[in-house]
């Protein structure tokens, strides 16, 4: 029998990495469900990504007897392996190499995670061609497929946290920076496919996905353990735990529209930068340094639609704060690199 992630059957601590991705790739009943009665096997493009390996592992834990295949450069040692490892089949592709993603098995379920958003400084070219040719490449190759591709909130502008959050009736627009122009090029280009072939899609505008060893909630514990000071600018943020957030966009896969249309992923709660702080402080015995002062703009979004889909995530914000507490406070590693959340110019 499958194992399967219920509310409230929540470890108190994770002894290591092993246990951390052990419980971050169990499905809940929903995924089982909504995965089993699909038809046809999954493919998710550009695996190799801090997502996408856990989520290639729930899939395979929640549909084992369908193909689950893992498609990336894998340019990180020891991935390829790991998910061999899980029963999922990996092929290595460069999704820039029309030729070699046309070659790929025609799978009739894609989930879209390739992209690139950080240190592309000096090399926007290449940003550009990740975040727009890349789709459209896929699109074309996948036109016969249904195909959930990964976005973000930073295609939102910004509002005061006192209002609830953007939904999805606001269109995306031009923010400062080339990543979030790049990221709207990229909902472009899959919704221009999906209206010209009918291809089903959903594009998921994601919040801050954390674990606790990445994230907004790792580094302002990291902040707070290490006596440096937390930045108020961006004082509130949308979190969501990455487990809940893998089983979301598995699901999605059964909520397809043709042509593809937005959807923003995240919880229902919206946390405070300053009382996180003030939560580790007590954790640790320390009292936390602030700099700045809180802006009453901010990027927050409302997810009432997703959640009226699957109802709230299994994974609340207290049991996160303890899990990064724990971690920074018994120096377990981390992935060493940063959210950024705190930075407004819009340059990654």
């Amino acid at each position: 029998m499958t194992s399967l992630l219920e509310h409230g059957m929540l470890p108190d601590t994770f002894r290591d990495v092993e246990h951390l991705e052990d419980f971050m790739s169990l499905p809940t009943q929903g995924v089982i469900d909504d995965l089993n009665a699909l038809e046809g096997d999954i493919m998710i493009l550009g695996v190799g990504g801090k997502i996408g390996v856990t989520m290639a592992r729930m899939a395979k834990r929640a549909a084992p007897d369908k193909r689950v295949i893992g498609v990336s450069r894998f340019s990180e040692e020891g991935v390829q392996e790991r998910l061999n490892a899980w029963g999922i089949e990996t092929i290595a592709c460069d999704l820039l190499d029309r030729d070699a993603v046309n070659a790929l098995p025609k799978i009739p379920n894609i989930i879209y995670m390739a992209g690139l958003k950080f240190d592309a400084g000096g090399r926007e070219d290449f940003l550009w061609a990740m975040n727009t040719i890349a789709p459209a490449v896929t699109a074309e190759a996948f036109r016969d497929s249904r195909i959930v591709s990964f976005s973000t909130i930073h295609v939102y502008p910004w509002s005061n946290p006192l209002h609830g959050g953007v939904d999805e009736t606001c269109p995306p627009m031009a923010r400062p920076g080339e990543y979030a122009n790049s990221v709207v090029g990229r909902e472009r280009t899959f919704q221009y496919y999906s209206r010209m072939h009918d291809t089903p899609g959903r594009i998921m505008r994601f919040v801050y996905a954390i674990d606790p060893r990445y994230g907004v909630m790792q580094e302002i514990a990291d902040w707070v353990w290490n006596e440096k000071p937390v930045p108020l600018d961006t004082g509130h943020v949308n979190i969501m735990w990455q487990g809940d957030a893998n089983a979301q966009f598995l699901r999605m896969l059964a909520h397809c529209d043709t042509p593809a249309t937005p959807i923003n992923v995240g919880g229902p709660e919206t946390a405070s930068v300053r009382l996180l702080a003030n939560r580790f402080g007590a954790i640790f015995g320390k009292e936390p340094k602030f700099e700045g002062a809180e802006s009453d703009h901010c990027l927050l979004v409302n997810c009432d639609r997703a959640n009226g889909i699957f109802g709230n995530p299994v994974v609340p914000m207290d049991p996160m704060i303890q899990w990064c507490a724990d971690w920074v406070r018994t120096g377990k590693s981390t992935l060493g690199k940063p959210s950024k959340f705190q930075v407004r110019s819009g340059r990654f």
